[in-house]
């Protein structure tokens, strides 16, 4: 039998975000993971450049890419589910994992240990994991921000709530990038490029 992993990450594109919210625009899960990427890299080097840090912002990208590659078998479980309380946050991670198990377990045998730390955060890339989850949250207020422009006030509550969630991170570099950053997301292409 043929690996069905790459196979499988293709179908990112077919797993919808934003469930219980009206989206203009919808959006997938490849290209959130893509935003988040990008996102993730440039914390990683705000880090490095203005906090004296040094992680590695190319892994910290790739950790990005693969964090959501899980819901590929379980779907995007909206916020407000699966964080209702920890009983179901837990059984959930716990879904979760058996969905990486499963991802990977469609890799050759020789490749399953170089994928494996993408899906299973390590103690060891825990700063880089909080990168992930600080871009994770500046690419939803994006999404946030976006929708409110084009007159989709369902998204109103959703961008004061993840503003609030990016605070409570206590990330620096999330802070940077909002001070720096998302004000351009305001703008009308004219604003941007005039």
């Amino acid at each position: 039998m043929s690996a069905q992993f790459f196979a499988f990450i293709s179908r990112m594109k077919y797993i919808n975000r934003w469930a219980l919210m009206r989206s203009t625009i919808t959006e997938n899960i490849s290209e959130h993971s893509l935003e988040t990427a990008f996102i993730a890299h440039a914390l990683a080097l705000i880090r490095n450049k203005r906090f004296g840090g040094s992680v590695d912002p190319e892994r910290c990208a790739l950790l990005a890419m693969y964090h959501d590659v899980s819901e590929i078998i379980t779907g995007d479980l909206p916020t407000p589910i699966k964080y209702y309380n920890k009983e179901i946050r837990s059984v959930y991670e716990e879904i979760e994992q058996k969905a990486a198990d499963r991802l990977i377990a469609y890799l050759p045998e020789d490749l399953r240990d170089c994928y494996r730390p993408l899906f299973t955060p390590d103690e060891s890339e825990r700063e880089l994991w909080q990168l992930v989850k600080g871009a994770d949250k500046l690419s939803a207020l994006i999404k946030c921000i976006e929708e409110r422009r084009m007159g989709n006030d369902d998204f109103e509550k959703a961008e004061q709530a993840t503003l609030e969630n990016i605070h409570s991170l206590n990330l620096p570099e999330a802070e940077v990038f909002l001070e720096e950053f998302i004000p351009a997301y305001t703008l009308t292409l004219d604003d941007q490029t005039g």
